[in-house]
């Protein structure tokens, strides 16, 4: 191995299994290690710090694995001088562009750390032309000319701190000690994401919800109404599903053709859902449904009565679709992002696709929570880089109806 470098490590390193995590990622991409030192911290409140040199065969393969090695929080001792090449073409990057984590991340140009703005994971630095600012930028979205930071040098990434144990003198075995349980008492769960709610809104910070339209056929409708009434929704993503049938349950009182009141299909039901999309068309827009008196109850009714922020954003799939929707998936992103600014926490519910769509653009230090009947949308969600999310496991008319029983004073369903 011609080519080496030494980062260093630092954190709960072996009962968090970073440090494994560590030498794995070297092995799995053709690289080589050697400890040179490993201070092992003797309490559970000790951090542990290591050196390694990491060696390959070519630089390539060096920057490769030590760009994967920050994404643990591993950094070069020297992190030399960031390099910023310009983008060839509109929508290209240079073929050694650093590739960004989700993590904050501060990049060297001379002599000076420049913060980067708006963490994303799979993006990459753009500098500012006079070298006094950096920001990530999806690729689609970079222009010619534009100053691109290129391979891992200059580049320092800051993983988010360790969470404290509610009781560090509990033992290291425990029981339904993992990230995605279906035993867990439910009402605890849902007592502290309603007190991390009231948190993030006394902070004066915003609650992201990403939805489904199991929120629709499970009955839970009417539970994040009132959550969006008293204040606790002040965005929602969703595809068309879910206010399609939103909307088809507040014109029709069904959803896919099903009564939501006695819970069997009507005659017809089954055209419920386009007819409900054409009359929205008809008008215009959700909120000029809304203004003419067309949509008089509901979620998306609720949305736009409290002026609150929604992205819908389509697929192949969709029927119609409803007008408000983005058929043009990057144009979509977009609009996703633009309303991540001041988020301090997002639930997802009931939606695998738009819940790792989302996880994907969101910093790694937004608390997540993602709510599922089914234990593989959390786990698909972690495993796509969004390592900060919490699993419920649990049906979303429950979880929703329990929640709203927490933060709307005097909730009780209809």
């Amino acid at each position: 191995m011609e080519h080496s470098k030494t980062v260093e490590l630092r954190g709960h390193l072996i009962d968090q299994g970073v440090f494994a995590r560590v030498m794995d990622d070297v092995l799995e991409y053709s690289g080589a290690y050697s400890i040179d030192r490993f201070d092992v911290g003797r309490h559970h409140t000790d951090e542990s710090y290591v050196q390694l040199t990491i060696s390959a065969e070519t630089s390539e393969l060096l920057e490769r694995i030590i760009m994967r090695l920050q994404t643990h929080g591993a950094n070069p001792i020297d992190p030399g001088v960031a390099t910023v090449r310009p983008a060839p073409s509109d929508g290209v990057f240079p073929e050694d562009f650093y590739s960004t984590t989700n993590f904050d991340t501060r990049i060297r140009l001379g002599n000076t750390w420049i913060e980067v703005e708006n963490s994303e994971m799979d993006c990459g630095i753009i500098v500012a032309a006079d070298h006094s600012t950096a920001r990530t930028l999806p690729v689609s979205d970079v222009r010619a000319g534009e100053l691109v930071v290129c391979g891992g040098e200059g580049v320092k990434v800051l993983p988010l701190p360790e969470p404290e144990r509610e009781d560090p003198e509990s033992s290291n075995f425990e029981f339904m000690a993992s990230g995605v349980s279906s035993e867990r008492p439910q009402a605890l769960q849902v007592r502290q994401i309603a007190e991390r709610m009231r948190e993030v809104k006394a902070r004066g910070e915003k609650i992201l919800w990403v939805g489904g339209p199991a929120i629709v056929h499970t009955g839970a409708g009417k539970a994040l109404e009132a959550l969006i009434d008293e204040g606790y929704v002040d965005i929602l993503f969703a595809g068309n599903a879910l206010a399609a049938h939103d909307i088809e349950s507040s014109l029709f009182g069904t959803s896919l053709g099903v009564d939501l009141d006695k819970g069997h299909g009507v005659p017809h039901g089954h055209e419920h859902h386009i007819r409900a999309i054409n009359k929205i068309r008809a008008c215009g827009s959700i909120a000029d449904a809304v203004a003419e008196g067309v949509l008089r109850r509901g979620i998306m009714h609720s949305l736009v009565k409290n002026g609150k922020q929604y992205v819908l954003v389509g697929s192949v799939r969709d029927d119609g679709p409803l007008p408000d929707v983005y058929t043009d998936v990057i144009e979509g992103q977009r609009a996703m992002r633009s309303q991540l600014p001041g988020v301090g926490f997002a639930i997802m519910v009931a939606t695998m696709l738009h819940s790792i769509a989302t996880g994907n653009l969101l910093p790694a230090k937004v608390p997540l929570v993602s709510v599922d009947i089914n234990p593989a949308t959390v786990t698909k969600l972690a495993d796509r880089g969004s390592g900060q999310a919490i699993g419920v496991i649990t049906d979303i008319g429950l979880f929703c109806e329990q929640l709203a029983s927490e933060l709307v004073v005097g909730y009780k369903r209809d």
